[in-house]
């Protein structure tokens, strides 16, 4: 087997670090010092940059202006991203341009996905559910009424919703399915509230009061959501990662300069057993991740579904993210939590990333439910 990535996804991942190595973690004030949102818009000179390197039209076909890439790809270039904390949704719109590439109809194809490769629409999707612990299918009802459909329900911590211009909604409908509903920002029925999170950065309650959504506009096909979210889901994986990959360095250095009782820290068998494990934690949480991009890049089988990889990558992304940056404010000791240094701002980021789309013990409880339906025996 070849594990080595592509011609073209080292491409994507070097236009990214070109992309990215001018983006500064502190360029918004800290959430530690403001009482409310750190900005009110997303980094939208990044955005324009990243839209020039054709880095938002990665995962759309050549007929949308896109490259045909993949998951894999997607995820290079997000890892990349978090290094800095750049502030931009990209993400939410690669994901969602990419489910309705996959599963919308051609008028919904036609209207969004050119734009949005090249960076003149926004694109996120409300996955967080009623309380962000509930399925977000369940969070909105849908009903057809002629040609259109009804959509009532709230979904909170929505990412980037006051800037984004449209909101992919998961909704159920009274036969048990699952559609997909494209539904505008500014639009009669949608209301949003204002939502901080950990991070500083704007999150939208969306409340949705019997919102009118053309049919056109709604995606009705089998497994449209779920394989949204399981693309979500990795890709909030390697913004662990890249985030994890990042702190360490951090820490690394800080180890090595730091000196008590003469040396630096670094050579203290504590201080290096220490970074020795959160290194193990990175390795295991890269692994995991590419199995689950794989997974929903290639469409291969497996023992069990793509869901089940993915929920081992998240599993190991919430907790290592977690232990790579609590190891990191205590190897830094007081320095750690000072405004002026930035280890506190990925320290917020990373338990964002961490509950984000599902704690570990969600995940792992639904490993179990798969291990069940599906026995390795």
């Amino acid at each position: 087997m070849d594990f080595t990535f592509t011609e073209e996804q080292q491409a994507a991942a070097e236009a990214a670090r070109g992309v990215f190595a001018g983006v500064a973690p502190d360029a918004v004030p800290s959430p530690s010092l403001v009482p409310g949102a750190v900005a009110e818009d997303f980094d939208r000179a990044l955005w324009a940059r990243l839209a020039e390197a054709d880095l938002l039209s990665l995962l759309l076909d050549a007929k949308y202006g896109g490259a045909g890439l993949d998951a894999v790809t997607l995820c290079l270039v997000l890892r990349e991203s978090a290094k800095g904390l750049a502030r931009v949704p990209l993400l939410e719109t690669c994901a969602a341009a990419a489910a309705v590439q996959a599963y919308g109809g051609a008028e919904l194809k036609s209207e969004l996905l050119a734009r949005a490769g090249r960076g003149e629409v926004v694109l996120t999707v409300a996955a967080n559910g009623r309380t962000g612990h509930d399925p977000a299918e369940l969070a909105v009802s849908a009903r057809q009424d002629g040609g259109d459909w009804i959509l009532d329900g709230v979904q909170t911590a929505v990412p980037w919703a006051h800037n984004a211009d449209f909101v992919l909604v998961p909704a159920r409908t009274a036969a048990d399915r699952t559609v997909l509903a494209v539904v505008p920002r500014v639009h009669d029925g949608v209301v949003l509230g204002e939502q901080i999170a950990t991070t500083g950065e704007r999150l939208g309650e969306l409340r949705l009061e019997s919102a009118r959504i053309a049919a056109r506009d709604v995606v009705e096909a089998e497994g449209a959501w779920e394989w949204l979210r399981e693309l979500l889901a990795t890709g909030t994986c390697a913004l662990a990662l890249g985030l994890g990959e990042q702190v360490l360095a951090m820490t690394s250095e800080y180890a090595g300069k730091r000196e008590q009782f003469g040396h630096p820290i670094a050579t203290f068998q504590a201080v290096a057993v220490q970074a020795a494990d959160r290194f193990i934690d990175l390795r295991a949480m890269e692994a995991t991740l590419w199995q689950a991009a794989w997974r929903i890049a290639s469409g291969a089988p497996g023992a069990l579904p793509a869901s089940g990889d993915v929920a081992v990558a998240k599993i190991w992304a919430s907790e290592g993210v977690r232990r790579v940056v609590q190891t990191a404010q205590h190897l830094h000791g007081g320095f750690g939590a000072d405004v002026e240094y930035p280890l506190h701002r990925y320290h917020a980021w990373a338990k964002h990333l961490e509950l984000s789309l599902g704690p570990a013990a969600a995940h792992e409880e639904a490993l179990g439910d798969l291990l069940a339906a599906h026995p390795l025996g």
